[in-house]
């Protein structure tokens, strides 16, 4: 008796899947494209699509989940295009979206898994925990009556309980150190704001620093008024940190271009196919910075809206950009919303930075995986340690307002260079970090010397608190305790860095919230770590050159 012959999956899919992406890409293009010929082809494919649909459903020797045939039919199409338009099925949408929207229903708290247990970090100003009197350090062990510890305890178990449609109740037990019986808290959840702006506070009497992770929905609001409270505190220079912040809403980037440069100047415009994609954003009102020397961190992270902010500030003359190569995402995406609750990201048209330049790094219709492999490229040929191992292509030439070079193709490359600084990461580190042990130790101190600490102001707190060599031998004892194989020489090698992180995010659980900060944002970490951080060093001693651009005067000394 023969062996039945048993296809696996791939190959039955495959020959069928062409067919899809045929005839999927031509209903694309008549929908936003039109024209008469494609519509016929669409008719056509469209045709095909569904009777090779019906074939399968109706009568292939296996029971299929056509739906996942359909999801898979497209993501292979979308990969003959460029690398920027892709799909999300309506589970994916959602989170998707979410990365983008300034807020999610739920009951408002931080929390950090440690040993299978979800410990508060702080109750989220104006949520439902806050209300409710949660505190730092609370234990959650019951939700609904379900034990919420053990090893089935992951962060999507976590969410899918903790947030909810606003307006639903939710049972919570808690522990609470010095309190024998748990405590039980009935929630009602609520709309929890998310941030954009991380950081904005005063590095002395006249400079600002201001981080931005995102471009998100709030973002140009956060902007705006995180900028009116640094002129409040009297900022002269502004130093705007946009290192890995991948991008978003393009529009709220050029509002945020439009506060820092004067008069009507073109900030991006885009070009499509379609004439309906294509647009030309100028400044149109009165920024609140619009005079006074500006500097812009970026990065191999920073993308996109990032970019534009970047490159229309670079193109003026209004900043000095000072970092490495930005990542080169010069492509515009259109979010369709599709009748089931997925999503099409469609690239409709590129950007172009006021001089004319499109920063869009190069890329082959298809090959995804050699275009994803360009950060590790860079790492790999010195870029990110070595300002000569740029190399933009001398036929992507562009002048800004003051005639200085500056090149397209790849990405923003900035003014002044500043290397990458690996000396501290080493294995042991990543450990460090991928058990959370150094912030779950940060919490843990907090809570055993939180009376102490509060008595502590937050100034003499950043001029004499240093952890000690006992505090990280503790922490080398519990990360031995959670499987982390204890390294000395790498251990030299981070422990600069260990005590400064350590330091930052202590300071971040005891004072986030203390003397009237705004909770929202996370000064007090990244005022500590700022004393690690070569760019931000670096940056402190420009500003005397990017006071010379901003007055049309061009002296970049490297």
């Amino acid at each position: 008796m023969e062996k039945p012959i048993q296809n696996d999956r791939w190959t039955v899919r495959l020959p069928i899947m062409l067919a899809l992406t045929l005839a999927a890409g031509m209903l694309l293009g008549a929908t936003f494209f039109g024209g008469g010929k494609g519509v016929t082809d669409v008719a056509r494919g469209y045709t095909k699509f569904k009777e090779i649909l019906q074939l399968i459903d109706n009568n292939y020797v296996d029971t299929v989940n056509t739906d996942e045939l359909v999801d898979f039919s497209i993501n292979k199409m979308l990969e003959k295009l460029d690398p920027h338009t892709s799909y999300y099925n309506p589970k994916d949408a959602v989170a998707a979206r979410s990365q983008l929207e300034s807020g999610f229903d739920g009951i408002g708290v931080e929390f950090n898994l440690f040993r299978d247990t979800v410990f508060v970090v702080t109750a989220l100003t104006g949520g439902p925990s806050e209300a409710a009197g949660i505190q730092s350090g609370d234990k959650i062990i019951k939700v609904n009556g379900e034990a919420f510890t053990g090893k089935k305890i992951d962060n999507a178990f976590i969410f899918s309980k903790l947030r909810g449609p606003r307006g639903s109740e939710v049972n919570i037990e808690i522990q609470r150190r010095n309190v024998p019986k748990l405590l039980t808290f009935k929630l009602k959840r609520d709309r929890i704001p998310t941030f954009s702006v991380d950081a904005a506070y005063m590095m002395d009497k006249e400079i600002g620093y201001l981080k931005v992770t995102r471009f998100s929905e709030s973002t140009y609001e956060e902007f705006k008024k995180s900028l009116a409270s640094l002129k409040s505190q009297g900022m002269k220079k502004l130093l705007l940190d946009l290192r890995g912040n991948p991008g978003g809403y393009m529009d709220r980037a050029t509002n945020m271009v439009d506060e820092l440069v004067a008069g009507d100047k073109m900030i991006v415009y885009t070009d499509g196919k379609d004439d309906r994609y294509d647009r030309k954003t100028y400044a149109k009102f009165t920024g609140q910075f619009e005079n006074g020397p500006v500097v812009v961190l970026i990065d191999e992270g920073s993308a996109s809206a990032s970019e534009i902010v970047a490159g229309a500030l670079q193109d003026h003359d209004r900043a000095l950009i000072v970092g490495r190569r930005s990542f080169g995402k010069g492509l515009v995406q259109m979010p369709v919303n599709l009748s089931d609750g997925s999503e099409l990201r469609l690239t409709i048209s590129r950007y172009y930075t006021p001089s004319g330049r499109s920063i869009q790094k190069p890329y082959t219709h298809g090959d995804v995986e050699n275009y994803e492999k360009d950060l590790k490229d860079r790492f790999k040929q010195g870029e990110l340690f070595v300002a000569d191992s740029i190399k933009n292509n001398p036929k992507l030439q562009f002048r800004t307002g003051l005639g200085r070079t500056v090149y397209g193709g790849g990405g923003i490359t900035p003014d002044i260079f500043v290397g990458r600084d690996t000396t501290y990461l080493t294995p042991y580190l990543y450990e460090l970090f991928g058990k959370s042990i150094i912030r779950d130790f940060a919490l843990q101190y907090v809570n055993q010397q939180r009376k102490q600490l509060e008595k502590v102001a937050y100034q003499d707190f950043i001029k004499n608190f240093t952890p000690t060599d006992a505090d990280l031998q503790t922490l080398v004892k519990e990360a031995t305790d959670e499987g982390v194989k204890f390294n000395e020489k790498e251990f030299s090698r981070s422990k600069p860095y260990i005590r400064t992180f350590l330091k930052a995010t202590i300071a971040r659980y005891v004072y986030q919230r203390r003397d009237g900060n705004s909770s929202n944002l996370n000064n007090e970490f990244y005022q500590v770590m700022a004393t690690q951080d070569e760019a931000i060093v670096k940056a402190l001693t420009l500003f005397d050159q990017a006071e010379q651009l901003s007055k049309g005067i061009v002296s970049l000394k490297k």
